[in-house]
């Protein structure tokens, strides 16, 4: 493995299916720990209460996943992110026996006949994987009758979108689900609850991942409530723990903190891109999934842990057998 964390991630390391579907429970994945330059401590989710102490926050992100993937004879329309004047950012892919694989064609203009007699009409490219598009209806009411969740070629068959929510999801608008919050339960909830420690939510609606190839993150939707944000200053004022859950908490923290510090109320689009140049203000600690090679959330974490001891965590995951994806196990990184 290399500085730049760029390592050969093998194919049996990949999780092809829900833990419950393995026989676990979603909150028996296993959990991977980094404190600092401590050597990685191994442990399952559910070790999760006595990992944190009383007074340290975790604020999750509450976005439900949309049934956001539209499959045509030959092509798939992956709906990802909704702009502000009605029109949705669109992934066009080529079906395969398997899954899907990105697709090079469209026009601008272009025309796109989808089940239930819709019509997509492509206006232009926002990326060079997405366009920006305008569905001639309502986006989420059409998903919810005629589309099935996003699933890439590492996941062998189709799964319920009960499979895809968090036990936070209220707030549908996601492409993909906010993955790092998955292992929790109920039961955990409580547990935390009971041990002091207090959970908070953010709303930020994930777009579609890039699987074939890094990119950087693109513009998302987010709210950062006036309630969750006094909870963040008033923990890491009392010297608690802030502990996001996910990459998706961690963007639309930092894009609320001032340059005091502070986290405001806050609400729109973000663009802000975590990395260890610009660093983060808000949090001290980070539940996230295990992420692939090259990746921009790899750069994230470096911002929240130092280089060296993530290369050690995720050398130790490769030789333990950890499975990576959203369906796979988890690693909390603690600054102290």
């Amino acid at each position: 493995m290399t500085a730049a964390l760029d390592f050969a991630l093998p194919d049996t390391l990949s999780a092809h299916e829900p833990p419950e579907a393995r026989g676990l429970t979603r909150d028996s994945v296993r959990l991977l720990v980094s404190r600092g330059h401590l050597p990685p401590e191994h442990h399952r989710f559910t070790d999760l209460p006595g990992l944190l102490d009383p007074g340290d926050l975790i604020v999750v992100n509450n976005s439900a996943t949309l049934p956001a993937a539209i499959r045509l004879d030959r092509l798939a329309v992956h709906f990802s992110t909704a702009r502000e004047d009605g029109t949705w950012l669109v992934e066009l892919r080529r079906r395969t026996s398997k899954s899907s694989e990105p697709y090079g064609g469209g026009e601008p203009g272009e025309w796109l006949p989808l089940p239930g007699r819709a019509t997509l009409r492509l206006i232009e490219r926002e990326t060079p994987r997405l366009w920006r598009a305008r569905l001639d209806r309502d986006v989420e009411a059409y998903l919810r009758d005629h589309g099935v969740p996003i699933r890439y070629s590492y996941v062998e068959r189709d799964w319920p979108l009960d499979a895809y929510q968090t036990v936070f999801a209220t707030v549908p608008g996601s492409a993909e689900m906010p993955s790092a919050a998955r292992p929790f339960t109920a039961e955990l909830v409580t547990a935390l609850v009971a041990r002091g420690v207090g959970i908070a939510p953010i709303t930020l609606h994930t777009g579609v991942a890039s699987p074939e190839k890094d990119e950087p993150p693109y513009a998302e939707r987010y709210e950062v409530p006036a309630a969750t944000a006094r909870l963040v200053n008033l923990t890491t004022a009392n010297g608690g723990r802030v502990v996001a859950a996910g990459t998706t908490v961690v963007r639309a923290l930092e894009t609320a903190v001032g340059g005091d510090g502070l986290v405001a109320a806050s609400a729109g689009w973000t663009r802000h891109i975590v990395t260890p140049e610009v660093g983060v203000k808000a949090v001290s600690g980070l539940l996230t999934g295990l992420h692939e090679p090259r990746s921009s959330h790899l750069m994230m974490l470096t911002a929240i842990a130092e280089r060296e001891p993530l290369a050690r965590a995720y050398e130790a995951a490769l030789r333990e057998g950890y499975l990576w994806h959203e369906f796979g196990d988890t690693h909390l990184l603690l600054r102290r």
